[in-house]
């Protein structure tokens, strides 16, 4: 870093922020880079734009480290917006109070209880929903879940953080409110309101009956598609601000230059003018979701999977092998492409090369390891569907096989095969469980049946698809022996032509 140089805060000169922070009006569970860099960023435009009470304390679930530094900051902290043509620098100044929810667990729900909080948002990703992937339900089995229907003013998942803050509210000034999920989750708005209610149904029934009825009257649960490539912050990135904006900032957030976001406009209590910044407002949100929620981060996941196999740190570095490009571009067109319902005015074919533009940015360099994280939640919402209409047609999705296969050969691959440095830095949940079930496996379609037959990985319709799972255990089996790339050629070899986009025709 620069100690010579100051340090980010509302004294910094040539800042172009508003001249007061706005009064409080959204609490937002996540304070992570993703956030900061989309949803902070379009509540920042709303409010220079037009006003309005829409200040955000965000919620860091465990991690100290950005609650701190945006407090030392004043709230501030730089978006870097990277593309091959240079960078742009913004602060944002929207955040009004940050805090660590587990070092006090009964202050999240006291912030989503008060007055002046009107939409409770969340970027906590799939795994911070604890809902189980089989059935879609909570996972009652957690125990964080138990904590939290048990102890009621200490909830430490976002689930019951919510209920208890929901309940709270209906006890004291009965406000309506919105809570707003912003993560890649089929349907999230419903998904959340789905969870909220079951959470609510395991209560004793003096809670829960009461707490149903005033949910059902007073919340609201839009679905929302949010869309921006944000990498983890590195002294790269610090570097960069200081050398170019003349301050030091030791959480500046790097991301695209792309950005979207669709929502329903279905708010209980009002909500940001968040089309000032570029929002969009539609009745399309579901098909929008399956777009990105497939084509994107489905094939993203493929990429990362491949790419970290073959050696790759980057997103970019792994798009720019012939074999993964082509794995992807198969996938992307001949496998998720047909179960998506494409929205009215949007161009397939312009949208994929809009997508591998991205993917090639090398000045972001995106991680594989990044990327390829949370695999035993994210490709529960990616493949099953695409993968059972596939097989219902009689079609074997060679892709969707090879992504699984290169998952599990990451996270837990049979004795005596090393993924490589990047697959061995991917976190995961299910990565303990899954690597003793590959130490009790001696192939592929052994490996393959105890994760996806057995413990339902990827839900129990997918699991009982045998030839789906023979063939993902098949190209485990390639992987493992002669590796990814002959995997990928006899995926592709065997998945037929490449689809022709130029004239998309599903609306």
């Amino acid at each position: 870093m620069h100690p010579s140089l100051p340090r980010l805060s509302l004294s910094t000169t040539g800042l172009n922020t508003a001249p007061t922070a706005p009064s409080p009006g959204i609490v937002h569970l996540g304070l992570g880079n993703f956030h900061r860099a989309h949803q902070a960023v379009y509540t920042d435009a709303a409010i220079k734009s037009r006003g309005g009470d829409w200040g955000i304390t965000g919620v860091s679930n465990r991690s100290s480290a950005v609650v701190d530094a945006m407090k030392a900051q004043d709230m501030l902290y730089t978006v870097v917006e990277i593309s091959p043509e240079g960078q742009r620098f913004s602060v944002p100044r929207v955040h009004v109070e940050a805090f660590v929810g587990a070092r006090d667990l009964e202050r999240v729900p006291q912030a989503i209880a008060a007055a002046s909080t009107k939409i409770v948002s969340l970027t906590v990703t799939e795994h911070g929903y604890t809902y189980s992937p089989t059935s879609g339900g909570l996972n009652l089995a957690a125990a964080s879940v138990q904590h939290d229907l048990t102890t009621g003013n200490n909830p430490c998942t976002p689930v019951g953080q919510i209920v208890r803050g929901l309940q709270r509210r209906m006890n004291t000034h009965g406000s309506p409110i919105t809570v707003l999920s912003c993560d890649n989750l089929a349907n999230n708005g419903h998904h959340t309101q789905l969870l909220v209610n079951e959470f609510v149904s395991h209560l004793p029934a003096v809670e829960s009956s009461e707490l149903t009825q005033w949910i059902n009257a007073n919340a609201t649960f839009p679905s929302s598609m949010v869309d921006r490539i944000v990498p983890a912050t590195t002294d790269s990135y610090r570097e960069a601000v200081a050398a170019a904006v003349g301050y030091t900032d030791t959480i500046p957030v790097p991301a695209e230059p792309f950005t979207m976001w669709v929502l329903e406009d279905n708010f209980a209590a009002g909500r940001p003018s968040w089309e000032a910044g570029g929002a969009i407002f539609s009745t399309e949100v579901a098909k929008y979701e399956q777009l990105k929620v497939r084509l994107l981060n489905g094939t993203h996941s493929l990429i990362a999977y491949l790419g970290a196999l073959s050696g790759a740190a980057t997103i970019p570095e792994a798009v720019a092998v012939d074999y993964i490009e082509s794995a992807a571009r198969s996938v992307l067109q001949n496998e998720y492409l047909p179960s998506v319902c494409v929205p009215v005015g949007v161009n397939v074919t312009d949208y994929e090369e809009q997508l591998f533009s991205r993917w090639r940015n090398t000045a972001l360099g995106h991680k594989t390891s990044q990327v390829g994280s949370d695999g035993s939640v994210k490709l529960g919402q990616r493949i099953p569907r695409p993968a059972l209409e596939l097989l219902a047609s009689g079609s074997l999705p060679q892709h969707l096989a090879l992504t699984v296969a290169a998952y599990i050969s990451c996270i837990s691959p049979l004795a005596g095969f090393d993924p490589g440095p990047e697959a061995a830095t991917m976190e995961d949940p299910a990565r303990q469980l899954l690597t003793g079930l590959a130490a009790e496996s001696g192939s592929g379609r052994q490996l393959a049946r105890k994760i996806l037959g057995t413990h339902h990985l990827l839900g129990e319709k997918l699991g009982g698809q045998d030839d789906f799972i023979n063939r993902t255990g098949d190209l485990i089996d390639i992987i493992h022996r002669h590796g990814p790339e002959a995997a990928a050629r006899d995926a592709l070899a065997a998945g037929g032509p490449r689809l022709n986009l130029r004239t998309p025709t599903r609306n």
